[in-house]
């Protein structure tokens, strides 16, 4: 009898099995991340360079993950490692304001048009957690507006609709007061984000603008136009988190494609180069409230406005506009701004989307694989029509705007575990996100291992 896809997993992995086995003791489920669970252990990576990493036991795999979306260069990319070394010599964290920081907040302000001022901040959970609470804070209300499924990260204030792209929805542990403060409407359901924009209770609505988990469900720009036009008729804000679509999407981002300006956007990811790193970038009004009061004007701490409306927005953070990250950025997005690596990952994002549509097409399974800039997304076991132009998504098409099917468990993951055989690593929720330094050859290379494990669920009776 021929070997199972679990059969082989289980013999190339074995390396990874064991480190699991001793994780499982010391961490949640044996990760550190959810959308790094995996079944029925995940892969234990030893390095990475360029398109490509490599597992503890010796398994070379093309990698789509990039760092959850971080790596547009690829990993170790010598731009970026030449940017970082001599701060391993000067230091690492100064624990005071240094030039980069500059720097890196110029090179924002470059790219994407709503960035009046910068706040840098570690992550992008964080740049949504202070970009809710300046809105808060400028607005004098507390309720928001989210469009069901958009991931903002886990902070309290924006998980309420969330699903991210391990699939889990919200989270237990929220305080019922905030899950109260916050409205979840469909995304194209423009009759209720139309009628709840009336009034005037909310501090703001935040969306991902180029739709929910990084495109998976494409948002149309009507959307965007009409959340723009709403909360400006009632004094409510409008933030887009372009966590992952930001320097992705288009050197200024989704912002920057569609023409709609946001009061704040959460930025992270490419931001930094690969390294930690995000920020909340936006209206100059709206940033100064972390400002702190001219000599005599009041104290640091609880000082209030003239009018006494409301305290000073306070934000520390240890690793705020970490040396480290700032020398990164500033190198990445000063190659982001000359267009080129946005239009090479386009380029190859695009064969990549067309070569799985074959292979879909070829083994005669359900499902279609579509995409937008440098964002591949995958539907298996569901009978969607593919996209027209064998990439762009077609609600013409595709039915209902508002929900994309998912691929179904008992598919996705001997799926994933086939594709790891055959040298390949997608993203959680069968995305890939492709870099400027995947070649023709490594997305020729991923076409062939989609089509091997294709084959291999059709072989097992599982598509």
């Amino acid at each position: 009898m021929s070997s199972t896809i679990d059969d082989r997993f289980t013999a190339a992995h074995a390396g990874s099995a064991a480190l699991h086995e001793e994780a499982v003791t010391r961490l949640p489920s044996g990760v550190t991340h959810d959308t790094r669970y995996f079944q029925p252990f995940p892969i234990y990576v030893e390095r990475a360079a360029g398109a490509r990493k490599w597992d503890v036991d010796g398994n070379e795999i093309v990698d789509f993950v990039m760092g959850h979306g971080a790596l547009l260069f690829g990993h170790a990319h010598p731009l970026l490692v030449k940017a970082v070394q001599p701060l391993l010599e000067h230091g690492t964290h100064y624990g005071a304001s240094h030039r980069l920081e500059i720097a890196w907040a110029r090179a924002v302000q470059a790219l994407i048009p709503s960035a009046e001022k910068v706040r840098f901040t570690s992550s992008g959970t964080e740049a949504t957690m202070l970009a809710v609470r300046l809105a808060r804070a400028a607005t004098g209300r507390s309720r928001l507006l989210e469009l069901r499924n958009h991931f903002h990260g886990w902070n309290d204030s924006v998980m309420t609709g969330a699903r991210n792209s391990a699939g889990y929805v919200s989270s237990a542990g929220l305080p019922a007061a905030m899950t109260e403060a916050v409205t979840v409407v469909d995304q194209h359901d423009t009759k209720s984000i139309a009628a709840e924009l009336e009034s005037e209770s909310y501090a703001a609505a935040i969306c991902e603008p180029g739709g929910y988990s990084w495109g998976t469900c494409p948002l149309a720009t009507s959307v965007l136009e009409l959340l723009r036009d709403r909360t400006a008729a009632t004094g409510a804000l409008l933030i887009f988190d372009e966590v992952v679509t930001g320097f992705r999407a288009s050197p200024g981002g989704v912002q920057s494609l569609v023409g709609v300006r946001p009061d704040l956007t959460a930025l992270a990811k490419v931001l930094a180069g690969g390294m930690p790193g995000g920020a909340v970038a936006g209206r100059a009004d709206l940033l100064d409230q972390m400002a702190f009061p001219s000599p005599g004007a009041g104290t640091p701490n609880g000082d209030r406005s003239p009018d006494g409306a409301r305290d000073r927005v306070a934000h520390p953070g240890t690793f705020n506009a970490n040396p480290l990250s700032a020398a990164a950025g500033i190198a990445a997005l000063t190659e982001v701004r000359t267009g080129e690596p946005i239009r090479i990952a386009n380029e190859r994002s695009r064969r990549l989307c067309a070569g799985f549509n074959r292979a879909i097409r070829e083994r005669e399974v359900p499902g279609a694989a579509y995409g937008e800039a440098s964002m591949v997304h995958v539907l298996l076991g569901q009978h969607v029509p593919p996209p027209t132009d064998g990439f762009t998504w077609s609600w013409g098409d595709a039915g209902p705007q508002s929900l994309v099917p998912e691929t179904p468990d008992a598919v996705r993951w001997p799926f994933r575990r086939s594709l790891l055989n055959h040298g390949v690593d997608l993203m959680g929720g069968m995305g890939a996100l492709v870099s400027c330094v995947h070649s023709e050859a490594d997305i020729d290379e991923a076409i062939e291992a989609f089509q091997a494990a294709l084959s291999d669920l059709r072989r097992e009776d599982l598509l």
